[in-house]
This record gives structure tokens, sequence and C-alpha cells, in this order.
């Protein structure tokens, strides 16, 4: 019997999909060579490759001065071509680390950390530094943190990583939190690394984040080192300031504003008066002031570390700032004051014309309004019950502003959840020292939702009405008892105060209470 059956139509497979990275087949000169006095190398490798984001992975130890001309840039090729147009050191391992960037031209598998070695001298260096990185106040440390090592010779000084690039250099490059310098001679070195973000080995601290280690190590050494990047608090400085509105001028600043003095030295008409307001999402102080004054310019006196001045031509034609208030939030938590904001500093308010009424229709006598203008906010506090709604009416010139200008007619609605909406949240401290600490309950960017600061001896820490959701647990060590986070300062060698995350996420659940014991282990 003989029987017929049409092929049936499909797509070819093509085979199990190629995972092999590509292999090195011959360097000329050979990787590894000592005495190198070329100029010219050619790394060789049995397929064709690419070279994925070469400026992210390429990591030249000592770096060069003027780096070298690497391709191919685009196209694939069956090798690497690197010309040194650097005048190389005597007696000095150099190495080429790829990272993940040679990837095979066809499915992209990475010849991951393909390294090409050699030496000026006689023989190579082997010694290695090994250490984690960590962020001093993040969960998490950034990716592309730059790892280095300075001689120190009798040359040495603290300010070398302002200006000059490092003996020997490594990235963490996206993933890893571990970093190893390589082909390292022994001697004795600074370990600093940064968060480099113009890429030029060097510190620039109004843009990275500086990590350094204690004194110097030496090597040859079995030691992990522990790197804790930070941002340094800079040195407080106003800058040149800008009219805003008719009567207002916003003063730019870097640093803690709180350390400006503003001063306005110009001529003042009769009856003047000014008010300087710092909301901490804005990167300016804001100077109101009235009346308005008849000159041209204005010349302000900032006193920080030194006095300076600075010039503001004004126009003409601008409006002045009109007021307007908006509540904070519409849900307001069980117990908590209810904040409104405002885009004039409030100097005045009527509290016979404010009410607040439930929704049964009666109203709460007892409430006190408490006015923040250098916050541009202001505060009330009252009692709160369980779903509840309640409208606050403002009569008009309930409130008044720096300038004057009064209020209309205001309406504002808010209402409360129940108690087992929120859930509880209690960290016992085992082995904590004898100091102040602070325990802040932050999401995965840092942002701080709430927190405790506990006097010296506290060691439990109970947080309740939380929303529910996903939070991390951090413990600063307070060491001076000012109640914040204090960073450190690279050239006074002064490291950020300690902070210990607890290590599991919370997961916050309405109606329910959550208590762990934290057995403290300081590095």
């Amino acid at each position: 019997m003989l029987v017929v059956q049409c092929a049936k139509k499909g797509t070819p497979t093509g085979g199990p999909k190629d995972e092999t990275p590509p292999v090195l087949v011959r360097a000329e000169p050979p990787n590894y060579t000592t005495n190198f006095n070329s100029k010219e190398i050619r790394i060789y490798f049995d397929e064709y490759i690419k070279l994925k984001d070469l400026t992210k992975n390429l990591i030249v130890s000592p770096p060069m001065k003027t780096p070298a001309l690497i391709t191919p840039m685009g196209g694939a090729s069956k090798y690497i071509d690197i010309e040194i147009q650097d005048t190389l050191l005597p007696n000095t391992t150099y190495v080429f680390n790829f990272g993940e960037s040679v990837v095979d031209n066809n499915e992209g598998n990475p010849f991951s950390f393909f390294k090409y070695v050699f030496s000026t001298g006689d023989y190579i260096d082997s010694l290695t530094v090994t250490g984690v990185i960590r962020d001093a106040l993040l969960n998490k440390p950034d990716n592309y943190i730059t790892v280095m090592l300075y001689e120190a010779d009798s040359t040495y000084t603290d300010s070398l990583i302002y200006k000059e690039v490092p003996r020997y250099v490594t990235n963490t490059l996206d993933s890893s939190v571990v970093f190893e310098l390589t082909n390292i001679k022994a001697g004795r070195y600074k370990l600093a690394a940064l968060k480099d973000e113009a890429s030029n080995y060097t510190f620039q601290p109004d843009k990275d984040k500086v990590a350094f280690y204690d004194g110097f190590i030496d090597v040859p050494t079995d030691s992990v080192y522990v790197l804790r990047l930070f941002n340094e608090e800079l040195p407080a400085e106003a800058g040149r300031p800008k009219q805003a509105s008719a009567q207002r001028v916003a003063i730019p600043y870097i640093g803690n504003p709180d350390s400006i003095g503003v001063s306005l030295i110009s001529q003042k008409p009769e009856g003047f008066e000014r008010f300087i307001s710092n909301v901490k999402t804005q990167d300016s102080l804001q100077y109101w002031y009235k009346p308005q004054v008849e000159t041209d310019s204005l010349i302000f006196q900032f006193k920080t570390q030194q006095l300076d001045t600075g010039y503001v031509r004004l126009r003409r034609g601008l409006k002045l700032d009109s007021l307007q208030v908006q509540q904070a939030t519409s849900t307001l938590i069980l117990e908590e004051p209810l904040f409104f904001n405002t885009t004039v500093p409030l100097v005045a308010v009527d509290s016979s014309k404010i009410s607040i009424r439930k929704k049964d229709s009666t109203f709460i006598e007892n409430f006190k309004i408490s006015l923040l203008p250098e916050r541009l906010q202001m505060r009330m506090d009252f009692e709160t019950t369980e779903l509840e709604n309640y409208e606050i009416m403002m009569l008009p010139e309930a409130l008044t502003d720096f300038y004057g200008t009064q209020t209309d007619t205001l309406r504002f609605r808010v209402n409360t959840k129940e108690y087992a909406d929120y859930g509880d949240f209690s960290l016992t401290l085992q082995n904590a020292a004898p100091v102040q600490h602070i325990v802040q309950l932050v999401t995965e960017k840092g942002e701080v939702k709430r927190e405790i600061i506990g006097e010296e001896g506290v060691t439990v820490f109970e947080f309740d009405r939380l929303e529910p959701g996903k939070y991390y647990a951090r413990i600063i060590v307070d060491l001076n008892k000012n109640g914040r986070f204090d960073s450190g300062n690279y050239l006074d060698q002064k490291q950020p105060e300690e902070v210990i995350y607890y290590p599991e996420e919370l997961d916050i659940r309405s109606n329910f209470s959550q208590n762990e014991t934290f057995f403290l282990t300081p590095e």
C-alpha cells in the first residue's frame, strides 16, 4: 500500500540556541606580556564579536591620561584593536578589564570580565584587594562604583583624590556590591571609592558620593574591606539671587540653609519688613518683603563661613504673589494633625471664623491652629474619631498673609478610617550601645515615612497607625544626639554616622501587630 501525505508547513527551528561565549584565540603581544613596549595590541577571538556599552564596562588600571583607542566600536569583528596613546609608566602592571562588553555577534553571549594584562617591567604584579560597597544611608548602593587605590608614599596627601587619578582602579559595574582590585604590587595604599558621575577618577563633592577606609592598608592583605558611600554635606553657600515676583526674591543655596544669614544692605523704605521661608522641597530661600521698593536693584549680604554679596536687578510689572491654601491630604490618620500648604507665609489667623463640622452636623469646639510661615504651612489639631467626615469652613478674613491679603470663604473636607485599617509595628533592639538611636521606617527608595528618636537607653520603638504596605526599618546611631543622620567628610577623614538596616522587608498589614527583635552587631 502506498500512502501519500502533504508536508506540514512550519518554520525551521535552526537547532538549539547558542549560549557559548566567545573564546580568546591569541593576542599580539600575548596576554600577560612582560617588558611590554608596544603601542598596538590585537586580540583574536574564535567568532565574530561586538563591543557592547564599552564606555560603562571598560576599566583600565592604572588609568591613562590619554585614553587608549579601541576598535571596533560599531560593527562585528573577530578581533579587538587597542592603540595606546599615552606614555606608559615604568615597571607597572596594566590591566584592561572589559567587564561585560565583549559579546558574540549573534546571541550577545558575554565573555565576562575578560582581561588583557601586561607589564612594562620584568614581572606581572599579582596581589589583590577585595571588599564590599555599601551606602551609608540607603539599603542598597548605587551601581557602577569606582574603587581606587592611591600609593601612600612621601608625596601622598588626602587632597590627591580631588586632583590626581589613582594608581589602581576597578568598578562594581551594574550589579555587584563586591569589588576586587587585581594585579597590585606590594605596598601601602589609601583605599577610597566614588560614584564618579563625571567618569574622571577625581572627587567632586557637589556631584559624587565618596567612601574611604580609615587610615591606610598594607598589601598583601587577607582583609575584606567595607566602604560606606555618602554625600558630603557641602559648606553653606548662597547663589545669585533672582527676582521671583513683585516683592519676592529667590536665593538659591547649597549646604545647610540654616547656616546662611541674609541681610538687605540696599536702602530700605520706611516701614520695611521682610520674612524668609525655606521649604524642604525647594532649593532656594524665599525672601519676602514689603512695601515695594523704588530702587532698580537690591543688594544682599550673605553670611556663611565668609561674607558675600548678591545683586538682583528688579523688573517692573510683575505681580504680587496671590495667597492660596490647600490641605495636604484628604484622608487624615487618626490622632494626627491636619496640615495646610500655603503659597505665601501666613502671619495671622482668626480662629473665631473657623469651624469644624462632623457628618452628624455637630461641631468640634476645641481645636488649635498653629502657623508655620517659615515652611509655608498651617497646622490644625483636633480630636478625631473613626470613620468620620469633617468639613472645615473658613469665613472671609480668617487668614492673613505677609502682604496683608486676607482669604475669602474656604471649605475643606477630610475623612478618617478606622483603627483596624492600620497596622502596628514594634522593634526591640538588643545589644544596643548606650547611646541615642533613631529608628526610621522608610520605603525602598529611602523616603522616611515615620521615625522615632529614642533617648539614650531606649531600646523599644513602637509605631502605631501605620498605612499598610512595604517598609524597611533602619537604625541611626545618633552619637551626637542631634536627632538626625550626620554625613561624613573626606578631607576631615570623618566617617558618616552608622546606619543599620533590619535585615528583612516589613510587610505591614491592616489590623495586625508585628513585633520584632533585632540583635545589633555593629561593624
